[in-house]
């Protein structure tokens, strides 16, 4: 077993005593917090929030490959975190929240790429 690994079960144990009896269902369910099955998606937050940060950046500036890349990432995963067993609605949730935030710059940056157009686009009388 690896350190990390021990020193995990170490915790988790620990805070196993303290769990109060009205937690223990979550505590003990097999997507719960003594599973890689949880942390995956409560660290996956973390694209959510980095794509609501983007919303303040400069259209110019998004990444379609970037973008289009999350944007299907989080589509597939939605899909798998329910087909999976145990189904894992936390890391549906965090996916369709990464798709749906990577979708929107998608918008973002095409809306901007078609104003771009209409500008050089010389009008006719």
């Amino acid at each position: 077993m690896r350190i990390a690994s021990k020193v995990y079960t170490i915790i988790v144990s620990i805070a196993d005593k303290f769990v109060p009896k009205s937690m223990r269902p979550m505590w003990e369910h097999p997507a719960g917090p003594k599973t890689i099955f949880f942390w995956a998606p409560a660290f996956k937050w973390g694209l959510v929030i980095a794509g609501l940060g983007d919303l303040n950046r400069p259209a110019e500036k998004l990444s379609y490959t970037q973008s289009a890349s999350l944007a299907a990432t989080g589509m597939i995963w939605s899909r798998y975190s329910l087909v999976i067993i145990p189904k894992n609605y936390s890391l549906f949730l965090v996916n369709v929240f990464v798709a749906g935030t990577s979708l929107y710059q998608l918008s973002r940056r095409y809306r901007y790429e078609r104003s771009l157009a209409a500008k050089m686009t010389p009008k006719l009388p």
